[in-house]
């Protein structure tokens, strides 16, 4: 297992080993030693599933407050995500700053957000499915997102804000401008 750093030291990219022959691969996707060596130290509490049927589905940004907040591990099991995970650690000297990533089922790839960013991703092929760990429960009352395609954020998406197929809630999120964030550095 390869954990790479990304431009905000926090949020890695990991690639997993696969092994294979004429049958298929075999890979771990999830080693905790690997990750304590790489200095991160979390218990993945719930594991997650998304289902986005077509091209252009954008999922996000979404995170949980304190004392509700995950650390997710995403992976992509059918298709290819554009995932983006953006820094709201208020204090933080990547504040309001994004890491991208195309992750993808045929190689593997798989990214760590850590708590106090927000994330969200872009299908970007049809019958996409994703996985992810979290290390808290899901809360309701502790939900929060931005507007997925804030100019202030400076996001590349590759999706229009016109072509982009977004549920209802994630069409009303705030602007990062108007965002008092609960997480700190």
């Amino acid at each position: 297992m390869k954990i790479e750093a990304t431009a905000i030291p926090d949020v890695f990219l990991i690639h997993p080993e696969r092994r294979g022959d004429h049958r298929g691969f075999f890979s771990e996707t999830y080693r905790a030693d690997a990750l304590a060596e790489a200095g991160v130290h979390v218990d993945f509490v719930q594991d997650n599933m998304a289902y986005s049927s077509q091209k252009g589905i954008v999922r996000g940004l979404h995170w949980q407050a304190p004392p509700h907040e995950q650390v997710k591990l995403i992976q992509v099991l059918d298709g290819a995500i554009f995932d983006v995970a953006v820094d709201l650690r208020r204090g933080s000297p990547w504040y309001g700053r994004h890491v991208c990533a195309e992750l993808t089922s045929e190689d593997g790839g798989q990214l760590l957000v850590p708590a106090g960013f927000a994330h969200g991703y872009c299908a970007l092929t049809p019958e996409c499915r994703v996985s992810y760990k979290v290390s808290g429960h899901y809360a309701a009352d502790s939900e929060g997102g931005l507007k997925w395609d804030d100019p202030d954020l400076g996001i590349d998406w590759p999706v229009s804000s016109r072509d982009a197929i977004l549920s209802d809630r994630d069409h009303c999120w705030d602007s990062f401008k108007a965002l008092v964030t609960p997480f700190s550095y």
